[in-house]
């Protein structure tokens, strides 16, 4: 996508010198050290400049002062952040009269330490935030700044033209806007990585069902010592088995509201109606499913404390497959050519013909702390986040010649110290500028434009559950489903019937009828309000 440069008129231009220096003489209560004061003093000559791509020159009459601004980022710290972020801030002095200084919560503990951002009121403008990653709770709270139509307008110009409606209405809790989300089409469904060279060493058909996929883990788990069928990953709090989302959601077309709780509805009903997906025939068949698998060594006996890096352990041999999204798994079919190339992978999808969703644009995005005195600025910068080519190809991929190559306008190959700049929260400025791998494997690519065809709308799509009223009965249904369902799904339970009872009866015992009912009227209001 390209855009047009609109430079500001030099007539327009004098007049905002001449306000700014009668001004600076004398008048008005509000001091000039102030920055809300001064980022408020010529909001249409903000939104001309950043409409622009460009702003007016470091003492420009929109920008003033420079600003500092701090960014709440998740993930590792990059080894190259200061040589990449130095780059960054050049170009933002010369555009918006500011500089930012990110700080990166690790994967190891980011979701402890997040919110106590928050309730401490630290001092920071803008967040990475997501549908998993605190929104809905932080804008509830409180945390994160309303972002009205006016604000977004005039201070993230090229944001708000590009993107679609729905995703603004996707992001809104309560019919308020808290986030710019980002704006980048995914669909949410997860497959498979296998190691295709043993599925080929033991001529076994391919793996496209969820029968297929279990031949492959027993043969491997009869016939090669020393390697993990299945690396799976029940550890930091994650309340479902690794392959639920692909056997349970998606191979019975269904939709989990919220994956803190176990309530989900069908995709083609109508009429919203919630169920508890652990009191289904469908649960009760998948725990055999996984129970034979588990009997059969296709995963570790370990796996409730398992902290391995999924990925490491394929690409070590130590595994054999693992469940994750399509541009992981391929990430890692694309790595793995680059650096084994004798090791052969695959990329299987479970259920290849059912229903695909879209994610809905909270999948990633990023917000602005309700305690920003750089509201204004803190929106400049994510519109050129989203919409300044070289802004955007230096944050998103690094120095070229270092980090990566551009190959062509829109797409790149890794650089000599790609590892040095990657595995942080970044997405959170996805957008239609982004490039595509080179080395992206095309057949990651045709099945995600398969996928994308087969997306399917449905008039929950853009429906929030609110939590609020029932905060207590949820975080008790977290932990019963931590305690109780993590083992019985990985069949770690000996006797199914009997565990799968006793799931339920301490889910009722949480209160999971109390959110389910709250949970039914908020859809029930959503789809009547939407008639």
């Amino acid at each position: 996508m390209t855009f047009k440069r609109k430079p500001v008129s030099l007539v327009l231009a004098l007049v905002l010198a001449m306000a700014t220096l009668l001004s600076a003489c004398g008048g008005g209560n509000k001091s000039s050290s102030s920055p809300s004061a001064s980022e408020s003093a010529s909001p249409s000559a903000t939104a001309s400049a950043s409409a622009s791509g460009q702003a007016s020159p470091s003492g420009g009459a929109d920008t003033p002062e420079e600003v500092k601004l701090k960014m709440l980022l998740v993930g590792g710290k990059p080894a190259d952040y200061d040589a990449v972020f130095t780059e960054l801030n050049k170009l933002l002095k010369a555009k918006i009269n500011a500089t930012v200084e990110a700080e990166f919560l690790d994967w190891a503990d980011w979701s402890q330490k997040y919110p106590l951002k928050f309730a401490a009121n630290e001092d920071f403008d803008i967040a990475y935030t997501a549908n998993w990653a605190f929104y809905n709770d932080q804008a509830l709270k409180g945390g994160f700044l309303e972002l009205t139509d006016d604000l977004l307008s005039k201070y993230a110009p090229k944001t708000w033209e590009a993107m679609p409606k729905v995703s603004w209405e996707q992001a809104k809790v309560n019919g308020k806007l808290y986030m710019v989300p980002n704006n980048n089409q995914e669909v949410t469904d997860k497959a498979v990585l296998i190691r295709e060279d043993l599925r080929k060493k033991y001529n076994l058909p391919a793996v496209n069902s969820p029968e297929t996929f279990a031949n492959y883990l027993k043969t491997l788990a009869q016939n090669e010592k020393g390697i993990l069928p299945f690396q799976a990953k029940a550890a930091d709090g994650w309340k479902w088995h690794e392959l639920d989302q692909i056997l349970l959601e998606q191979q019975n077309e269904w939709n989990l509201v919220d994956y803190n709780i176990p309530l989900a509805y069908k995709l083609d009903d109508a009429s919203g109606k919630v169920f508890n997906v652990y009191d289904t025939p469908e649960f009760k068949q998948l725990l055999t499913y996984y129970k034979d698998l588990s009997d059969n060594k296709a995963w570790s006996r370990n796996v409730v404390s398992n902290k391995n890096d999924q990925w490491q352990d394929i690409k070590a041999g130590k595994a054999a497959s693992y469940a994750q999204n399509l541009g992981t798994v391929a990430a890692n079919l694309a790595e793995m050519r680059r650096d084994k190339p004798d090791v052969e992978l695959a990329i299987a999808d479970l259920t290849p013909d059912k229903k695909k969703i879209g994610a809905i644009s909270t999948q990633n995005g990023l917000a602005i702390h309700a305690n920003s005195k750089h509201v204004e600025r803190a929106l400049m910068l994510i519109d050129l986040l989203q919409n300044d080519k070289e802004i955007h190809d230096l944050t998103m991929y690094g120095i070229v010649g270092k980090n990566y190559e551009p190959v062509g306008d829109n797409k790149y190959k890794a650089g000599p110290n790609a590892a040095n700049y990657t595995g942080f929260s970044n997405w959170g400025w996805n957008s239609p500028l982004n490039r595509t791998d080179a080395s992206y494997p095309q057949e990651a690519s045709d099945m995600g434009n398969t996928w994308l065809q087969k997306v399917y709308h449905f008039p929950l799509e853009t429906f929030v559950f609110d939590d609020s009223k029932v905060k207590n009965e949820v975080a008790n249904v977290g932990n019963v489903m931590l305690r109780y369902a993590i083992p019985l799904e990985y069949g770690l339970v000996k006797d199914l019937d009997k565990g799968q009872a006793d799931l339920i009866k301490q889910l009722k015992a949480a209160g999971i009828d109390k959110v389910q009912q709250e949970l039914q009227s908020q859809i029930d209001a959503f789809l009547a309000a939407a008639k």
